[in-house]
């Protein structure tokens, strides 16, 4: 019998490349999709069944099965039978209870349920900003202490610890990118549409993955015999930098934005204009300062290429940004 797996977020912009990639893997015997709403259920079956009374796809079956991760009940449920977790679920911003509720206890009642099940691997997804703000040049998660900024970065490295504490992998990326990102690049291009001018170059570096690249490795850390307990680094082993971010973004912006730009703005001179808008200002200190964070384990353990780098990956992208942008206004 092939491998059992269930899946949390999976209706999510990495959640659900992690089910596609998971519903059509041929080693795999049953994908379980963990959804909080019916319709959503729908959405997912449809996406990822692909038809037949079963969900039966070239290998697994697929289920999609409602849960909540406030709701202990749900998750015992959705564990029973698997062999396997990946949680890709979580809340990011707004009430800190509720981010603690999902974040924390919900990955908390999570793993206790995958455990009490059985579940001889539990994946997690995380993200780089547990270590707070940079600057991080070729940094070893392994080198670094947890120095959250935020009620979303705390609450994730807390429920980190219930992964870690029973002996799962968690996966740290920083910056995402790729078709469904709501986040990255239209966060950069907020920070740029309040300068006067292009943002000058300063040489910082990035850890940037491809969403399709990171799902992979979600579900090759799940699957590999290699996949060691602890905490990786996620991202595609050439750092990107300012320059090349920039280049890639900048024509995105309206037209009549890059029409009236003017002389190139340094990062002092930025930092000032932006004291009023805090959203600009908190990209631009991401932005600005180095995240780079090497680790290639992911590639060697997991048993997945990272894909191509930033600079090749990202124009199939634009055509989906742009729709984004366009519907945005």
């Amino acid at each position: 019998m092939g491998t059992r797996i269930l899946v949390t977020g999976a209706t999510g912009f990495i959640g659900g490349r992690v089910a596609a990639a998971a519903a059509a893997h041929p080693d795999l015997d049953h994908v379980r999709l963990l959804v909080r709403r019916a319709d959503a259920a729908d959405t997912a079956y449809a996406a990822y069944a692909a038809g037949g009374d079963a969900g039966r796809v070239s290998g697994p079956v697929v289920e999609t099965v409602r849960g909540d991760l406030r709701d202990p009940g749900t998750l015992r449920r959705a564990c029973d039978g698997v062999d396997a977790v990946v949680h890709c679920a979580s809340a990011i911003g707004g009430d800190e209870g509720v981010l603690r509720a999902v974040n924390e206890h919900g990955t908390r009642d999570l793993v206790e349920a995958a455990v009490r099940a059985g579940a001889g691997r539990i994946v997690a997804l995380s993200t780089a900003s547990v270590h707070g703000r940079g600057p991080f040049r070729a940094a070893a998660p392994g080198d670094l202490p947890l120095a959250p900024g935020s009620a979303t970065s705390r609450t994730r490295a807390a429920g980190e610890r219930h992964v870690l504490d029973a002996g799962g992998s968690v996966l740290r990326p920083h910056l995402v990118f790729g078709t469904g990102d709501r986040q990255v690049v239209p966060g950069l291009l907020t920070l740029l549409a309040a300068l006067p001018g292009p943002l000058a170059d300063n040489g910082s570096l990035h850890s940037m993955v491809e969403v399709e690249s990171l799902a992979g490795a979600l579900l090759g850390a799940a699957l590999s015999p290699a996949t060691r307990p602890g905490a990786y680094g996620v991202a595609h082993p050439d750092p990107v930098s300012d320059a090349e971010l920039l280049a890639a973004v900048e024509p995105l912006l309206p037209a009549a934005v890059r029409a009236a730009r003017g002389p190139a703005v340094g990062l002092d001179e930025a930092r000032a204009l932006l004291a009023g808008h805090p959203v600009a200002a908190h990209h631009l200190e991401m932005f600005a300062v180095d995240h780079w964070f090497a680790d290639e384990r992911p590639w060697t353990d997991f048993g997945r290429g990272p894909g191509p780098a930033f600079t090749a990956a990202f124009p199939r992208h634009l055509p989906w940004y742009r729709e984004l942008l366009a519907a945005r206004g």
